[in-house]
Parts: structure tokens; sequence; C-alpha cells
């Protein structure tokens, strides 16, 4: 069975860190790039991944808004991907998937498999 476990969302002030992660099972793990996705209340899933990291050499990409404060690991020997979040703003409170799509690059669009999502709320 195809499964993305994700953990580690929660409520954090502005300027705080968190570090959700996303434990993948039933599938080739070296095979799939992976992303995180963010859906804030009341709108639809953004069309491109906040992250990225590549199946092979760990080539990441992030858009603009969190470039510079998210970074995106995978960690082989537990088929685990991390997104360390530092300098959190209001702005960044929305529910996070995590995605993984049959790709050798830096290619998060077209996931094959989803998470089930974790809420990430930034405020005081």
């Amino acid at each position: 069975e195809v499964q993305l476990v994700e953990a580690g969302g929660g409520l954090v002030q502005p300027g705080g860190s968190l570090r959700p992660s996303c434990s993948a099972s039933g599938f080739t793990f070296d095979d799939h790039a992976f992303g995180r996705f963010r859906q804030a209340s009341g709108k639809e899933r953004e069309r491109e991944g906040a992250a990225c990291i590549s199946a092979v050499d760990g080539s990441t990409n992030y858009t603009k808004s969190v470039k510079g404060r998210f970074t995106i690991t995978r960690v082989k020997a537990k088929n685990t991907v991390y997104l360390q979040m530092n300098a959190l703003e209001p702005e960044d409170t929305a529910v996070y998937y995590c995605s993984a799509s049959l790709s050798k690059g830096v290619d998060c669009s077209d996931p094959d498999y989803w998470g089930q999502g974790t809420q990430v709320t930034v405020s005081s």
C-alpha cells in the first residue's frame, strides 16, 4: 500500500520554526521527487509546490515566497523528507501537503501520490 504519512505541523508564533516530516512507503523512494504544496483556508491548493527536491542528487527549488527561509531535505535511510521552516510568517499559515512525482529531476509537477496534509498555523 502506498503511503505518505505526514507529521510535525502545529501552532507557532511569527518568527518561529517548524520541521514537518513526510514518511514514504509502498513505492520506490529513490525514483521520486518530493514536494510540499500549500493550501490556505478558503483557497485552492497552490499549483506550484513551495519546495521540491530531486530523486537523484538532492537538487532543490523553492518558490520566491519561501526561498531563504525553508529548506527541504531527504533521508534515504528513513524514506523520509523534511521541510525545515524558519522565520515563519502569518502568511505561511496553511495545510501543507507532501507529494511524490516519478521523476529523476527537480520536477514536482503532476504528483503520483499525496500525503494527508498537516496544518501549520503561524499566529501570536
